[in-house]
């Protein structure tokens, strides 16, 4: 992976961690997650017209990320209801690199170097003790929250690889975001309609500037990534988007006032050894 791509996917991850603060703020996470996506293919839509439809190789991959975005989406909400941003998102998205290396290398034909394993792993275990070491004193951890992130994991793991090679299939890596923007935009709002109703709608409605600013946040962070993988392995580019965590710990600690010990600041130093061992690799 070059140094350019690399430091633009450090962008993404930034951005990523930006969108997922909006998740924890006064509306229900279900709903700010449906907010966020709705806006983000709203903002795709006119990108789509330019770039047109991706090729129809790539359409059976689109399919199964919606599916795996869902999934995503009402884990991540269930998990975020139940805990704090703290202890779940470095969860969710600390398995996930695991797991995408480990089958896209045993099915997909994706290869590493050694130390490029040994540095996905490093920040793997760096981004889970995060969540370990950093929660509140006291504070025990709810078994269904860490269910729903371990749900999100899987589901993050199966959409990155989906969307890395659909993205590769559709020949066009802009073409294939702006049409799984626009197109996931709509199932999990169907869902909150037949979950919430009207009711649901009317919650989002005074959050519509908020909603727009994670869509903008998602939308760039996301495209960025598929982009990515068409251009570098799909392993390393989900392993440094995953150190979102660290700008994640910041926005929990400065914005949403959640504790930052001492103690997290050595799953941090994992972190970002594991990243300075992508580059060295």
């Amino acid at each position: 992976m070059s140094l350019g791509i690399f430091l633009t996917v450090l962008l993404a991850a930034a951005m990523h961690a930006g969108w997922n603060a909006f998740v924890k703020l006064k509306l229900e996470p279900i709903l700010a997650m449906t907010l966020i996506s709705l806006t983000a293919g709203v903002l795709a839509f006119p990108a789509l017209l330019v770039t047109g439809l991706p090729r129809v190789e790539a359409w059976p991959w689109l399919v199964a990320s919606l599916i795996f975005h869902l999934g995503y989406y009402i884990g991540l909400a269930e998990a975020y209801r139940r805990a704090e941003m703290s202890q779940i998102y470095p969860l969710a998205r600390g398995g996930a690199p695991l797991l995408t290396t480990a089958i896209g290398v045993a099915f997909f034909g994706e290869r590493l170097a050694p130390l490029q394993l040994a540095a996905i792993g490093l920040l793997g275990i760096g981004i889970m003790l995060i969540s370990i070491l950093g929660r509140r004193r006291g504070s025990a951890f709810d078994p269904v929250a860490l269910g729903f992130a371990a749900l999100a994991a899987v589901m993050i793991s199966g959409y990155t690889l989906v969307d890395g090679l659909g993205a590769r299939a559709a020949g066009d890596p802009h073409a294939y975001s702006a049409a799984l923007f626009v197109i996931d935009a709509v199932p999990l709002l169907v869902y909150v309609v037949l979950r919430r109703g009207k009711a649901g709608l009317a919650a989002m409605r005074p959050f519509w500037l908020q909603g727009t600013a994670g869509g903008a946040l998602a939308l760039g962070a996301y495209w960025i990534a598929i982009w990515a993988m068409t251009v570098a392995p799909i392993p390393l580019v989900a392993a440094v988007r995953e150190s979102s965590v660290l700008f994640a710990a910041l926005i929990a600690y400065l914005w949403l006032k959640e504790p930052l010990q001492a103690s997290r600041l050595v799953a941090c130093g994992f972190i970002v050894a594991a990243l300075a061992l992508m580059r060295i690799a």
